[in-house]
């Protein structure tokens, strides 16, 4: 079976109405989309975004040329590493150090500065009991005025209407970074990545052209978290139908092994459905094969759902059944 699905956990909702189905929703677990090495353990921090002092003038013209407050991407870069901090620092058996040397020099840009020195980085990871040195290579951000007034003017020229000025009323903040994993012991590489991040606010000021303080922090904060999540695993949700009534002399039967699947007691549920299985017409059966097969994929017997879904379009010809087959038959050939 997959490593994937090793650690598979189900989050169950069992949703009803007036009709003769329910459905279960459950989260499966997706792969993270970069993997750390398992000797990778505890990970320093470094901020590199930043310049040097005699870059300093060349970086204020380039933040006023861009409407931007000078200064800003150094305070924000900081907050871009709390975000991926607070993100990953716990989780997984993973540890987020900050070394006595938290800032290094870049090229203050978005231009991707050169890799580290192997013995620079050596010595912070040393020097902080680390596994590996994470930098944010590059930090930098800008704002565009959101065009709800440009949205409104196409529709009036579309309508026939003479287009009316209006002022934008939101802003989108950007935030551009590059990371770089550093491993020491192999002296290599273990993730690089990009990433662009955006969000949205309600201009202030009495024209509403200006950004809000929080903008840059939050999109910067939300940014760093977003990088850590490559290494966490993720979910994909899918739904389960199933049957809430059956037919003719076992329907109050039926009735009371769904009541126990809608508090989460799926043995007992299979209990009440198995029963009824031993003196019940076709299509009652066959529903309560279905619903069968359903509680065991939430109990994470795979197989036995499998079982009982064939069965019940095999025996009993419940088209939910057949349907069901399908569906788990594609889910097993993931697993392995």
């Amino acid at each position: 079976m997959s490593k994937y699905f090793t650690y598979m956990a189900l989050a169950v909702l069992l949703f009803t109405g007036c009709s003769k189905y329910g459905y279960v929703s459950l989260n499966y677990p997706l792969p993270p989309q970069a993997m750390l090495p398992e000797h990778i353990q505890t990970i320093a921090l470094v901020n590199r975004s930043l310049t040097r002092d005699k870059d300093r003038k060349t970086k204020i013209l380039e933040s006023i040329a861009k409407g931007e407050l000078a200064g800003s991407d150094k305070i924000a870069s900081d907050e871009c590493l709390k975000g991926a901090f607070d993100r990953i620092n716990g989780l997984r058996g993973i540890s987020i150090v900050f070394p006595q040397r938290t800032r290094l020099y870049g090229t203050g840009t978005r231009e991707t500065p050169e890799i580290l020195d192997w013995k620079v980085v050596k010595g912070i990871c040393d020097s902080s009991h680390a596994d590996a040195l994470l930098a944010l290579e590059t930090f930098d951000s800008n704002t565009n005025l959101l065009t709800q007034a440009v949205t409104n003017q196409v529709v009036n020229v579309l309508n026939g209407q003479a287009p009316r000025l209006t002022i934008p009323n939101q802003v989108r903040m950007n935030v551009y970074c590059y990371w770089r994993l550093y491993d020491p012991s192999t002296e290599k590489i273990v993730d690089q990545y990009q990433s662009t991040s955006y969000q949205t606010f309600n201009a202030v000021g009495q024209d509403y052209l200006l950004t809000p303080p929080e903008a840059l922090p939050r999109t910067a904060y939300a940014a760093g978290q977003l990088y850590m999540e490559r290494f966490l695993p993720g979910y994909y949700t899918v739904r389960r139908d199933m049957y809430k009534r059956g037919k003719g002399k076992d329907k109050q039967a039926f009735k009371a092994a769904f009541r126990s699947a809608e508090v989460a007691n799926w043995q007992n549920a299979i209990d009440g459905w198995t029963q009824i299985l031993q003196n019940s017409g076709r299509k009652t059966s066959g529903r309560a094969c279905l619903d069968i097969a359903v509680a065991y994929e939430v109990l994470g017997n795979t197989d036995k759902a499998l079982e009982w879904c064939k069965r019940s379009y095999e025996q009993y010809r419940d088209r939910l059944g057949r349907d069901y087959t399908n569906i788990l038959l594609r889910r097993k050939n993931l697993e392995y």
